[in-house]
Formats: C-alpha cells, sequence, structure tokens
C-alpha cells in the first residue's frame, strides 16, 4: 500500500468514478438488502426510520468512496467526522460495534463482488481493479477506525458520567440527615443501580497494600476509590454469596464492613464501619480480613469514647497502677478471667494454664488491694469493662 493516506485513489484514471456512479444506487440496495438479511442486528423492517439509517450510512460510505476516487486529495476530516457520529450513535443505541463492524465488511465484500462484476461484463478495465481493491479496503479500515474511535469516546464519557451519577448516589446513601426515598430511588435510577431492601458500607484502606492496583469489585456494588477510606455500597449484603464477594473483591487491604441497614440509615453503616477500620489500623481488631462490624459489636462499644474508658479504669483498677510489672500483668490477667469465669479459680486455672493454688494466691492479693469493690457487682463490671479495653491495647501495641 502506498504510504500515503490517499496513495491507491491517485492512480485511477480520471473519469473512472463517473464509469462507476451510474452503478452505485444499484450496488446500495444490494448492500442494504445483504446486512439487513445477514446481521440480525440491523433486520428492522417495520422501522422506517431505522431502515432510513442504514440506507444513509451505506449511500456515505460509497458516495464518499466515488469522492475519494474524483479528488484524491479530499479532506478525509469533514468524512472522518460523520463515521466518528456514527460511533458514537451506536455507543448511545447501547448496541456493540460488533455488528456495525460486520456490515462495513459484508458492504466492502458485495461492493467487491460487484466491482469485479462489472470488469467481467467489460463495463471497467481490468487493470484498474488491483488498485480498486486497495482503495477499497483502504476506505474501510479508515471508516472501521473513525467509527471505533467515536465509539470509545462515546463509551468513555457514558462511563464517566454514570460514575459521577454513582459517586453522588453514595454521597446521597451515606449522607446524615438521610436523604428521602424518592431522591435515593430517582438517582439510582439514573446510575443504573437497582434499589436493594438494605445495604451495607464498607470503608477501605487502600494505603494498606503498597503498590495495589484499584480492586475489581462486582457490578452491583457502588464505589469509589478516589477517597481514602474508599467506599463500597453492598446491596442485600446478607444474601447469598455476598461476604464472600466482599472479602474476593477486597483481598489483602485492610477494610470493615458497617451492620446491614435500611436504605436510608446508610450513614450509620459508613459511622461503624469507619470506627471499626481505625480500630483495625491500630491492631485493637484484625486486620487481615474484612472486619464485620456485627461480629465486634462490644469492642466498638467500649471503644466508642476512650476517654471515658480511662476515667472508669483509673476510677475501678487504681491500686493495680502502682504495681510494678510484671506483677501487675499478672494480676490484671487474672482478675479479668476470673471476672469472665463467674468467680471459677478452676476454670481460671485452666485457662491460663497455671495451678489452681497459684489462681486462690493472686485472688488473695487482688482482694487485699481492692476490698470491697471486689465483691461489688456494679464494680465488677466496670471492672472487666476497663480491664478488656487494657488487654485489648496491649495486644495491640506489642504486635
Amino acid at each position: 500500500m502506498d504510504d500515503e493516506p490517499n496513495g491507491p485513489f491517485k492512480v485511477f484514471p480520471s473519469d473512472l468514478h463517473d464509469h462507476l456512479r451510474p452503478f452505485f444506487a444499484d450496488i446500495a440496495e444490494e448492500v442494504v438488502r445483504a446486512i439487513r438479511t445477514e446481521i440480525p442486528e440491523y433486520a428492522r423492517p417495520t422501522d422506517d426510520t431505522y431502515m432510513h439509517v442504514v440506507h444513509q450510512g451505506v449511500e456515505h460510505a460509497l458516495q464518499g468512496f466515488l469522492e475519494r476516487m474524483a479528488k484524491p486529495d479530499t479532506d478525509w476530516e469533514p468524512v472522518k467526522a460523520t463515521y466518528l457520529r456514527i460511533g458514537r450513535g451506536e455507543a448511545e443505541e447501547g448496541r456493540s460495534l460488533d455488528s456495525f463492524q460486520s456490515a462495513l465488511r459484508l458492504g466492502a465484500r458485495v461492493t467487491w463482488r460487484r466491482v469485479n462484476a462489472l470488469v467481467d461484463a467489460e463495463l471497467l478495465p481490468r487493470e484498474v481493479l488491483a488498485a480498486l481493491g486497495e482503495a477499497l479496503f483502504l476506505h474501510l479500515d479508515e471508516m472501521a477506525a473513525a467509527t471505533t474511535a467515536g465509539y470509545t469516546e462515546a463509551r468513555l464519557h457514558a462511563a464517566g458520567e454514570l460514575q459521577q451519577r454513582r459517586s453522588r448516589l453514595i454521597d446521597l446513601l451515606t449522607a446524615d440527615p438521610p436523604a428521602s426515598a424518592e431522591a435515593i430511588s430517582d438517582l439510582a435510577h439514573s446510575a443504573r443501580w437497582p434499589v436493594p431492601r438494605a445495604l451495607a458500607v464498607v470503608a477501605v484502606d487502600q494505603g494498606s497494600r503498597p503498590g495495589a492496583v484499584r480492586p475489581i469489585v462486582p457490578a452491583e456494588f457502588l464505589a469509589r476509590f478516589d477517597v481514602q477510606p474508599a467506599v463500597l455500597v453492598v446491596p442485600d449484603p446478607d444474601g447469598p454469596g455476598r461476604a464472600r464477594a466482599v472479602a474476593g473483591a477486597l483481598h489483602g487491604l485492610r477494610a470493615a464492613m458497617g451492620p446491614t441497614v435500611a436504605l436510608q440509615e446508610g450513614a450509620r453503616s459508613w459511622r461503624w464501619a469507619t470506627e471499626a477500620l481505625d480500630l483495625a489500623r491500630r491492631g485493637i481488631l484484625p486486620g487481615a480480613e474484612p472486619v464485620r462490624c456485627q461480629d465486634h459489636l462490644a469492642t466498638l462499644l467500649l471503644f466508642r469514647d476512650e476517654a471515658l474508658v480511662d476515667a472508669m479504669a483509673e476510677r475501678r483498677l487504681g491500686p493495680l497502677v502502682e504495681m510494678r510489672s510484671p506483677q501487675r500483668e499478672r494480676l490484671a490477667e487474672t482478675l479479668l478471667s476470673w471476672l469472665q469465669c463467674g468467680h471459677n479459680a478452676s476454670e481460671v486455672a485452666a485457662r491460663l494454664a497455671v495451678h489452681p493454688q497459684t489462681v486462690r494466691y493472686r485472688m488473695r492479693q487482688l482482694d487485699e488491694l481492692f476490698g470491697d469493690q471486689l465483691h461489688d457487682p456494679a464494680a465488677q463490671f466496670e471492672m472487666q469493662l476497663a480491664l478488656r479495653a487494657l488487654t485489648l491495647r496491649t495486644a495491640a501495641e506489642s504486635r
């Protein structure tokens, strides 16, 4: 092929296009019939508007070919713009570009067959046949390239608009105070998101896996990865396979999944998820797999106001603070186990892997330290809360 874009068109006799023009109306009709017959996507005989568009597209392609034969240096840009529009139109109609590209190839084959027949009938000189074939398929390639460019541009634009709507929908679903059900439904419709009965919001720490690529999430999830923490809205999270889908999509990323809530309570699910994610960052909650808030409600409650927990610890565990380590840690561990095991020394001994006599000795020390409050149910409850918080913090700091 000639290196110049219009090279093959420059070798034709100057009057060749005039010889071809009278045959092109019949060729156009045959191309349209072939397209309607062989490509199901274009078989709409009762749709006059659609068939007019098909006719127009075929005629435009053939007339463009003739014009390039008549004037090889014709500016290709206006013709290219036409096929860019066609590509955009195919995307906006929601069709795959495969059918259009098949129509182009079919049109080229029919045209080439008819041109060969004209040569066989000695209505065209045989010496131009090779150049005609080269020019015809160059024209086809350029039309296909322009159509693909327009199609891709439209798809990218549509995807960008759809993502913007979905991002706004995430904001609406997690808004506090909540948006109205009507507002959510309207935006969900324009974002092509089926409104679920319930949802859960996931907070994702994108910085927890260096160099990580953006996760691929199921199409029915809403996602924003342009914020930190990233947000994932999971529809009907208690449905079959949902937990597995979340874990699979976020594998290796630190994340926390808020509770299942009604459509207008997304703010609560998001708030709990971000609080759980913060605790996972600190090591207080496990971070290997997505944390499910519903599995850690007591810990979330305990760390909701840490200053309050510190005040409770200062009031109820003061005598332990004055002791030296490691005796302080041993007594704290024993006291927590004693409270959790219902004051049963044997169970405490089994849990701590020590002799029951050791437990009794430590409990006598604790009784001397705390006196009556060790037997006060209210004090025992607050001690257990404070010790639980202390244990979780210590474990996190040691990791």
